[in-house]
């Protein structure tokens, strides 16, 4: 599950690399599934539920599952890209919101702020921990900020199957919700709205939108529940050493 959890961080990264204004997100779906067939997978989503294509590319208002189209990138837009891989019959799922160019302040404080509720509600997947302190994790952090927590749409256990018991919300009590055990693997998740909580499923079936039209972020890691610390299988790594060096260029 590591390996399939890393080939998904690395693929992110291979598509990093040609993230800009001016580029569709069908082009880097290309990019996606080339790469991951070339390292001996296959996409995990393309075909799940008859989904069209291997990632899942989220931009703006966009909270999860849009569909890659030839739409070209802005200067100012996020895009979240969500991937998933099957190799060696284990998923790895993983999921990753990018900056467009130059991004507003407050766009600036979503990205960081989500990225803090994953880390927070990391931090919360040891044993004798329960679910519903991942998600109040989450969830307190966001809501102090000022941001929407979705609750439609949540994290999951992950294996044989890319979706398996037990959910995993954003949003939650804390001592609520089933116990944590050893060796439990997590798909942890948090999507972050700038605005209201709520959303609404677009007319293609799959792309979930803030009600309010205002922007949302998601990030996802792949853990191990283990005691006393979470074992963290997938990394943002190699995506943000490509980060990096892009910026370093410009």
């Amino acid at each position: 599950m590591r390996e399939s959890a890393l080939l998904v961080g690395r693929t992110l990264a291979a598509v990093a690399e040609y993230i800009r204004p001016g580029v569709s997100t069908l082009a880097l779906d290309d990019i996606a599934e080339t790469f991951i067939r070339d390292h001996g997978a296959v996409p995990g989503f393309k075909g799940y539920g008859d989904f069209p294509n291997t990632l899942c590319a989220s931009k703006n208002a966009q909270v999860v599952h849009g569909i890659p189209n030839h739409d070209e990138l802005l200067d100012g837009d996020i895009l979240s890209l969500d991937c998933g891989v099957l190799m060696n019959g284990f998923y790895g799922d993983s999921a990753y919101t990018f900056a467009i160019g130059e991004v507003s302040n407050e766009i600036k404080k979503l990205l960081k702020v989500t990225k803090e509720c994953l880390d927070l509600a990391l931090a919360q997947c040891v044993v004798g921990k329960r679910i519903g302190d991942i998600g109040y994790a989450c969830q307190s952090h966001a809501e102090a900020h000022g941001f929407g927590v979705v609750r439609e749409l949540v994290g999951h256990g992950l294996g044989k199957e890319l979706h398996e018991a037990p959910e995993v919300p954003n949003y939650g009590r804390r001592g609520n919700g089933a116990r944590l055990s050893e060796g439990m693997v997590l798909a942890v998740e948090p999507m972050i709205n700038l605005g209201k909580k709520e959303v609404v499923q677009s007319e293609d079936g799959w792309t979930i939108v803030t009600v309010d039209g205002r922007p949302s972020a998601h990030f996802e890691h792949d853990v191990v529940v283990r005691k006393g610390h979470c074992e963290v299988l997938s990394s943002f790594a190699p995506i943000e050493e490509v980060l990096k060096e892009s910026t370093e260029i410009s």
